[in-house]
């Protein structure tokens, strides 16, 4: 989401005072120059400090790589001694500062964006981009696959939610960021990603080798099961969920059908603004959809149905969760559930409930910020733990017939047993 003028100044003036500090000393000639002086006394004045920070030894560092740094990957001793000062080193250097201070937070998705992952990453925002097509997370520390989207080539391959990435071509990514494990696996159409991956308590890896491709996010799919039940098949929460899903409820009503499944496995999440719109379909007016809670010196915002409600006490609603089902999924099927409105399937979910607000620090990056956790109506917080199902059905691989999907069969046995 763009970012107001006032954020940007708070972001600069608070979270990045440093950077300031040596942009500024970068253009007007290094530490050590008059003006550079007056600078790091303004920033050592303590209204201008989020706390008392003695910034002396993060200069000391970067006066000693302008002083001592020898590029050892040089052709000529002049490019050896010169690349530490180069213009692309030092901006380097800056963006680099910059994650560094995000990494210190230990929180996966506090992330900083240079200019190329911010371009990617909008890109993805956008729904349609170059890639292998999976949504990645960390869970404790390892990097984690959410979810592969349909007919993608990580999906072909056979990739499943909740692979762990241990190496992608070659590179090792424990504990990598996770925009930095997206930018290695995105690339150019048509070109080889390998990515190495362990599955489940086997301590064998699979390597995938894939081909990278144009990536077209799907949304919402129907079909009609036996026994006249509707399904609705939920991929993600983007930008137009919300008028879909309403012609997906369209289908339903026509289909004179009481029995409705809603498949959010590998469902990866999205918008919040899509979930809340989703629930109120099935919630009255004002009724709680999430909690966000910000801190304890902060009052808890709730995030409330607009009440569409149109259906009555006789529909019959099963909700499909899986590993790969997060974010916005779990807010649905959290809220659902507690409202007494759906019986969740499946198996427990990713558990992925922290908030992020984009921020743009300068025109071409932006920092992505947790700034908040989500919560259940009923106050339970979604990440770590996740959504257990009502009722526990393992998948061991997915089913492309719907017949053979045991999760789907267990589903429509749950609707025919329910009495409304």
């Amino acid at each position: 989401m763009p970012a107001t003028t006032k954020k940007v100044i708070i972001i600069l003036l608070v979270a990045f005072s440093v950077l300031l500090a040596f942009v500024l000393g970068v253009t007007l000639g290094y530490q050590g120059r008059p003006e550079v002086a007056q600078i790091t006394d303004l920033l050592n004045k303590e209204e201008n400090l989020p706390a008392k920070v003695d910034f002396a030894p993060f200069w000391k560092a970067w006066q000693l790589i302008d002083d001592k740094f020898v590029d050892a990957n040089a052709t000529t001793s002049s490019e050896a001694s010169a690349s530490a000062t180069s213009t692309d080193r030092i901006q380097k250097r800056v963006w680099g500062s910059i994650s560094g201070l995000v990494d210190s937070l230990d929180d996966p998705y506090t992330t900083f964006l240079p200019p190329v992952e911010n371009k990617m990453f909008n890109e993805e925002i956008s729904g349609n981009f170059g890639g292998v097509g999976m949504e990645v997370g960390s869970r404790e520390g390892v990097l984690t696959v959410i979810a592969p989207l349909k007919n993608t080539p990580a999906d072909k391959a056979g990739i499943k939610a909740g692979d762990k990435i241990m190496g992608i071509d070659g590179k090792v990514v424990a504990r990598m960021p996770v925009s930095e494990a997206i930018a290695l696996i995105r690339g150019e159409v048509g070109t080889k990603v390998t990515i190495k991956i362990f599955r489940g308590d086997k301590n064998e890896p699979h390597e995938f080798v894939l081909i990278r491709a144009q990536i077209n996010v799907p949304t919402i799919e129907t079909k009609v099961l036996p026994g006249k039940v509707f399904l609705i098949k939920y991929y993600n929460f983007g930008g137009t969920s919300a008028e879909l899903f309403r012609g997906a409820l369209r289908e339903f009503v026509d289909s004179n059908s009481d029995k409705l499944i809603i498949d959010l496995r590998g469902n990866p999440g999205g918008y919040l603004d899509a979930a809340v719109d989703t629930a109120s379909w099935f919630l009255p007016i004002g009724k709680v959809v999430a909690i966000e809670e910000r801190g304890a010196d902060q009052e808890k915002k709730f995030y409330r149905s607009r009440g569409y409600d149109i259906f009555t006490d006789k529909l019959k609603l099963v909700i499909l969760i899986d590993g790969g089902s997060a974010s916005a999924s779990e807010i649905l099927a959290g809220a659902l559930r507690e409202h007494g409105k759906a019986t969740l399937v499946g198996e427990k979910t990713f558990g992925k409930g922290s908030v992020q607000e984009l921020i743009s620090v300068t025109p071409d990056t932006s920092l992505k910020v947790t700034v908040a956790r989500w919560l259940t109506p009923n106050g339970i917080s979604i990440s770590h733990n996740g959504l257990d199902p009502d009722v526990e059905v393992k998948e061991e691989q997915e089913n492309k017939d719907t017949a053979k999907d045991k999760q789907i069969v267990k589903a429509i046995e749950v609707l025919s047993a329910m009495k409304r």
